[in-house]
């Protein structure tokens, strides 16, 4: 079902993520205008955490369902550039996600959020063809697995989009001016979503309807994975569009708007609002890296995942520098 190619796409993401794995334990060239990489550095949907002077960098990220029970991946590096694989979050999904989730084969489009000394991992489940997703919260200390205070402990749901008429997956957490934080989430159905959270948990502040941010105008509304920046006065919104996990074949592409308020309207560079279709585009296929896609920022860098022709489809990780021009992001491959 085309409507769900991301919030169930864990058929087709198994094959990928097979693919990436056996790439990468031979390596390939670097691309011009990413940071260099090498080590493990395959994989889909990345949380970037990129450490400041002398402090590792982290990226959590989908899991393979052959693997620890398709756990959310860890890999950590010194420098940004040479990845080791760090094993994942749980060795066993929690028994919650299957019952509320029953066909989940993996979790994935994890989020990292640090507030107060404790870092929130918010993930996703979901079923193939289908908006009967979840998304679930963990919390730690730490996101070193070499850190002895290093223990993720399940903090169960914050949100289900079942018989919901939008899909709860793809979290993004942002704080606005006053300290609050809010969710983004969403993949195709209705679009990009967003709640209204509580320190408190971590979770849900009351149950409103979730506010829509983003949506495309025309079936199947091809937009998920949003991330929102807050800087220099505006929210920044990135979403993925139209269609990952097909390989060399995939269409994915980064585009961004803002908002003066964290609830919107976000407008792209053009005024048009991204909920009638609106978006910036940033990243787009360029050659043989294609379909770039499940964004996240930290500092000044993007992180994300493309496929590679060079590599009959298998994916691979991005990070380039965002740049600012006229109060928008702005990168490129080269």
């Amino acid at each position: 079902m085309v409507s769900a190619v991301r919030g169930g796409r864990q058929l087709m993401l198994a094959a990928a993520l097979a693919a990436g794995l056996t790439a990468g334990l031979t390596g390939c060239a670097d691309s011009p205008g990413l940071r260099d990489s090498s080590g493990d550095f395959f994989t889909h949907d990345p949380a970037l955490v990129a450490g400041a002077e002398g402090e590792p960098w982290f990226i959590y990220s989908t899991g393979n369902g052959d693997i620890a029970d398709g756990n959310v991946q860890i890999r950590r590096s010194t420098d940004g550039v040479d990845w080791d694989y760090a094993g994942e979050v749980w060795q066993e999904k929690p028994a919650w996600v299957t019952e509320a989730v029953p066909k989940t084969d993996n979790l994935w489009a994890p989020e990292l959020y640090e507030h107060d000394g404790t870092w929130y991992l918010y993930y996703s489940a979901s079923s193939f063809g289908s908006n009967l997703s979840v998304i679930g919260l963990a919390t730690n200390t730490t996101l070193d697995p070499a850190d002895p205070e290093y223990e993720w402990v399940d903090r169960g749901p914050v949100i289900s989009s079942l018989g919901e008429d939008f899909n709860a997956i793809d979290p993004g957490i942002v704080e606005d001016e006053d300290g609050t934080p809010w969710m983004s989430f969403g993949s195709f159905w209705s679009g990009i979503r967003m709640v209204q959270l509580d320190w408190s948990d971590g979770k849900r502040a009351d149950d409103a309807t979730p506010l829509t941010l983003a949506g495309r105008n025309a079936p199947p509304n091809a937009i998920e994975a949003p991330y929102i920046l807050n800087r220099d006065g505006f929210y920044y919104l990135f979403v993925s569009r139209d269609f990952c996990c097909q390989g060399a074949e995939s269409t994915y592409n980064i585009a961004v708007g803002r908002s003066t308020e964290v609830t919107g309207p976000y407008l792209d560079a053009d005024g048009v609002a991204m909920t009638d279709d609106g978006g910036t585009e940033l990243l787009s296929t360029d050659g043989s890296r294609t379909g770039p896609g499940g964004q996240s920022v930290s500092g000044n860098y993007l992180g994300f995942h493309y496929y590679d022709r060079e590599l009959d489809g298998a994916f691979r990780l991005g990070i380039t520098e965002l740049k600012w021009e006229d109060g928008w992001p702005t990168t490129t491959w080269s």
